[in-house]
Formats: C-alpha cells, sequence, structure tokens
C-alpha cells in the first residue's frame, strides 16, 4: 500500500476483477460557536463558563471499483477525546443491491436510527437534560445494511458487541464490550401520498450480563402544508429479572415561518415499570438562516429527570454556525 499525500489504497478483494482502487481524503469541520445555561437540581455546573466552538474535524475519501460499487470512508475527529478517532465508518454502495456499511463506534443503523425522528427546528427535546431516561436503541459498533423495497426505506443493523467504546484499529479486538451477547434491529420507513411517514422498528439489544432488552418503535409525521405534526412511542422490555423497563411517547409540531425562519415545540414523556413518577421533558426551538449563518435556539425543561421526585433539569442553548 503506497500513501502520497492525503490518499488511500484499498485492496478491493473479491470484490472486482483488479487488485486495488485509490481515491483522495479530504478534511472538512463546522464553524459553530455555542452559549448554554443549566438550571435545576440535576444541572451541571457551567465552571469553565457558557461559551464554547465545536472541535470536530471530519477526513473522508471515496472511490468507485471497477464494477460500479462506491466505497466511502470516514473518519470522525474530536478535540473531546485523546486518543485516535471518535468514530470511523465504511461505506459499500452497491447501487440497486443496497448499501453495507461498518461503523467502528457510533453508527446508528437499524433500529438506533429512529431513535427520535419528529419534526424539529434544532435538536431532539431531551437534548442537553441531565441523566434523563429515554427508551431506545443502544448505538454503537456495528454493521448496518439499507435498501430499498417496494417503495419502503429498510434499515437492518448488527453488532457482535454493542456498546463498545474504546478506538481500535484493524487487527485489534476491544476488551471493553459492554455486551455479552449480540444486538440486532430492524428499522422501516414508508411515506404515503407525501404527506404521511409511517416509520416502526423492532430490536433485540444485548447486555453484559447476557440478557437482552427488547424494543419497539412506531410512529408518523404529518405535512400539511408549513407544518408538521407528529407521534412515536418507544417502548423497551429489559429480560432480567429486576431490569428496568421503560415507555416513552414523543409529541411534537414544527411550523415554517418563511424559508429562513422555523419553529417546534416537542414533548417526551417516560414511564418506568415500578414507580409512580412520570419524567416529563419539553422543549421550545427556533432557527433562522440568513446568507451563510444560522442561529439555532433551544430552551428546554425536565421534571420527574429519571423518573425520580423532585429531580429538575432546564437547559437554554444558542448555537451560531457559520458556512463558507
Amino acid at each position: 500500500m503506497n500513501i502520497k499525500k492525503v490518499g488511500l489504497t484499498a485492496l478491493a478483494g473479491s470484490l472486482v476483477a483488479t487488485s486495488a482502487f485509490a481515491g483522495s481524503l479530504t478534511l472538512s469541520g463546522g464553524a459553530k460557536l455555542s452559549y448554554v445555561t443549566n438550571d435545576g437540581t440535576q444541572a451541571a455546573a457551567n465552571n469553565a463558563g457558557s461559551f464554547a466552538m465545536d472541535q470536530e474535524i471530519s477526513a473522508s475519501g471515496s472511490g468507485e471499483l471497477d464494477n460500479g460499487f462506491v466505497v466511502t470512508l470516514s473518519h470522525g475527529m474530536s478535540g473531546e477525546e485523546t486518543a485516535k478517532s471518535d468514530t470511523s465508518s465504511l461505506t459499500i454502495d452497491m447501487g440497486d443491491m443496497g448499501k453495507l456499511s461498518y461503523n467502528d463506534a457510533d453508527g446508528h443503523p437499524g433500529l438506533a436510527g429512529l431513535e427520535d425522528f419528529m419534526p424539529m427546528a434544532y435538536e431532539q427535546a431531551n437534548d442537553g437534560i441531565a441523566t434523563h431516561n429515554m427508551a431506545k436503541m443502544a448505538s454503537g459498533q456495528g454493521f448496518g445494511y439499507d435498501i430499498s423495497v417496494g417503495g419502503a426505506s429498510v434499515s437492518i443493523g448488527y453488532s457482535d458487541g454493542l456498546g463498545a467504546t474504546t478506538d481500535r484499529t484493524d487487527g485489534e479486538t476491544d476488551t471493553t464490550v459492554l455486551s455479552a451477547n449480540t444486538s440486532s434491529s430492524i428499522g422501516i420507513s414508508y411515506t404515503v401520498a407525501d404527506a404521511l411517514t409511517i416509520k416502526v422498528g423492532s430490536g433485540s439489544e444485548g447486555q453484559a450480563d447476557g440478557k437482552e432488552i427488547d424494543h419497539f418503535t412506531a410512529g408518523f409525521v404529518y405535512n400539511f402544508g408549513p407544518a408538521s405534526v407528529g407521534y412515536q412511542l418507544n417502548d423497551e422490555d429489559d429480560s432480567a429479572a429486576g431490569g428496568t423497563d421503560l415507555e416513552t411517547e414523543i409529541y411534537a409540531v414544527s411550523f415554517m415561518v418563511n424559508d429562513n425562519f422555523s419553529l417546534s415545540y416537542g414533548e417526551h414523556n417516560t414511564d418506568q415499570v415500578g414507580t409512580a413518577v412520570d419524567q416529563e421533558i419539553e422543549s421550545f426551538q427556533a432557527s433562522y438562516s440568513m446568507g451563510g449563518m444560522s442561529i439555532n435556539l433551544k430552551d428546554s425543561e425536565g421534571s420527574g429527570i429519571a423518573n425520580t421526585a423532585g429531580q429538575t433539569s432546564e437547559t437554554t442553548e444558542v448555537l451560531v454556525t457559520f458556512a463558507f
């Protein structure tokens, strides 16, 4: 393998008749500045101040094989980590046969990609809320397969060690894996007459004790003119004796005031079996774009955090991004 300047050569193996292909890697990043404040009993203190810059850089490249398949490589790097990269992915686009991908740390195939698909101006309603509960399939290391079938988008996820956190490279194994058994899931999205999109998914998440958490998700988004409304139900059932069973209901509505300005309101309400306290989170959001600059605003608050009486969390964030 020869590397010249910023480039890569990858062996194609049995996928092509020739032995290799080459493509360049490009670097990209974002110009982002945020201001965040937190309050409530679960709030994290803003000891170092409320302003912060985005520190993420991504390197990506792609090349076409002799059989027409397109291979894409992506490495995501962040100033928050000290070792290697935060996450890396490799995707093979096989045209009508779908896309096969592998992510080494933070993949969202299958049910993990349906965590919260409600209409929103900025982020999901519970983003930034401290130590909260939510019924959802975990994301992480593993394979994904995406294909369109009869007008529906189908995504399948598989991991032999979901939840692994240590960065790794080829030839290494991860000794910090959090599950003793495999995880798998499927997510399906289908759009009816361009106005109504229905999504459903099911999966099993492996755990360190050899048990699993069974997941189910179903919901819809309906668009009418400049407005969108959505409803989603997430359910998780821990097969371990004394495990935590959760059910999260998500509601949202968004409105495009004009081509540059949008508003949204969303709720996350989570019930935990065996507790009398419901966790309730609500979020007001706005997004405004002006040329190459956009401003996002989020104000969220929650009560009964982690389904515990008296626990509250509030967060306000302003994010300014620049495109150039």
